[in-house]
């Protein structure tokens, strides 16, 4: 018997069954595709950094700057913690609970935190002693969260909200992390830097706003003009201490606005899902340890 005819019909059968598979199937369902809508407004994070930051960041690294300055926000922990977000009416039932599960508040600071919610009213406390307290508050028709929220020593000299993680340098090649820590860590300047000309003056001259600082003067990157009638507007306005020459005035050269810029964008400040904030959206404001009893800022 000749098998001829269905081994050839097989074969085109299995050829052909891979070509619907492997050709026809993504085309038709690519061909259901649709052009994505950008939504104004919309922020993504991290971003690349604008012309003059990127030509900065140059600067910052031609000067050596990354060794003697880190740009990575170390964690040491976490501490768990109670808020109580909002409340009902029924505000002396409130206080009555917060008494039992803080008894480090007296009556006068639950009191002060139940009228000016949202308040963290525990902190350092374990997840079961958190939760317990939470549902002992939720009784009352109030509303509490378990707040988690990191710490250590860089948290608490206030060069961030949240360790760094992976996601804050990736748009930086090479990652300048930094070698040593001889002045404070740089991830979160453009939060903590006052203004550029605050910039200019501590890299014309460090000790114009740090008096005890270690760091080296930049002057090759500003410009020593003659002064010809009145000073021109990008000319650094020295304090009285420190006056410019007589008959000359400190012009910032392009060099010192690029790594200006660069320090400014320097915000890795955004809430990532893979590292808590010390400030989460809904946490509180207040400590419940202020000397006097009255919520004092988290730093």
């Amino acid at each position: 018997m000749n098998h001829g005819a269905f081994i050839f019909l097989a074969a085109f059968l299995a050829l052909a069954s891979s070509w619907f598979g492997l050709v026809l199937g993504p085309q038709v369902q690519l061909g259901r595709q649709v052009e994505a809508k950008t939504v104004p407004g919309g922020e993504f994070y991290p971003q690349a950094r604008p012309g003059l930051a990127a030509q900065g960041r140059e600067v910052y690294r031609a000067n050596g700057c990354a060794s003697c300055h880190s740009q990575q926000v170390r964690q040491e922990g976490v501490e768990i913690g109670l808020a109580v977000i909002k409340a009902e009416t029924n505000l002396t039932e409130l206080v009555e609970v917060i008494l039992k599960v803080a008894p480090d508040l007296n009556r006068n600071q639950a009191a002060r935190r139940v009228r000016t919610l949202p308040q963290q009213i525990l902190r350092g406390v374990t997840r079961a002693e958190a939760d317990r307290a939470r549902r002992q508050i939720e009784v009352t028709g109030a509303q509490a969260v378990i707040t988690v929220q990191p710490v250590g020593p860089d948290l608490a000299r206030g060069w961030g909200k949240r360790r760094s993680v992976a996601a804050d340098y990736l748009f930086d090649e090479p990652v300048l992390l930094g070698s040593q820590r001889v002045g404070p860590d740089l991830a979160n300047l453009g939060l903590r830097a006052v203004s550029e000309e605050w910039l200019f003056w501590h890299l014309y001259d460090p000790r114009l706003v740090t008096p005890k600082s270690m760091m080296p003067a930049y002057r090759y990157l500003f410009e020593k003009r003659p002064l010809q009638g009145a000073p021109s507007p990008d000319a650094l306005r020295l304090p009285d201490t420190a006056p410019a020459e007589r008959g000359f005035e400190i012009v910032p050269k392009p060099e010192a606005r690029a790594l200006a810029a660069y320090l400014l964008s320097l915000k890795a400040s955004a809430q990532l899902f893979e590292t808590p904030m010390l400030l989460p959206p809904d946490a509180p404001r207040g400590n419940p340890t202020g000397p006097d009893g009255t919520p004092s800022p988290t730093p």
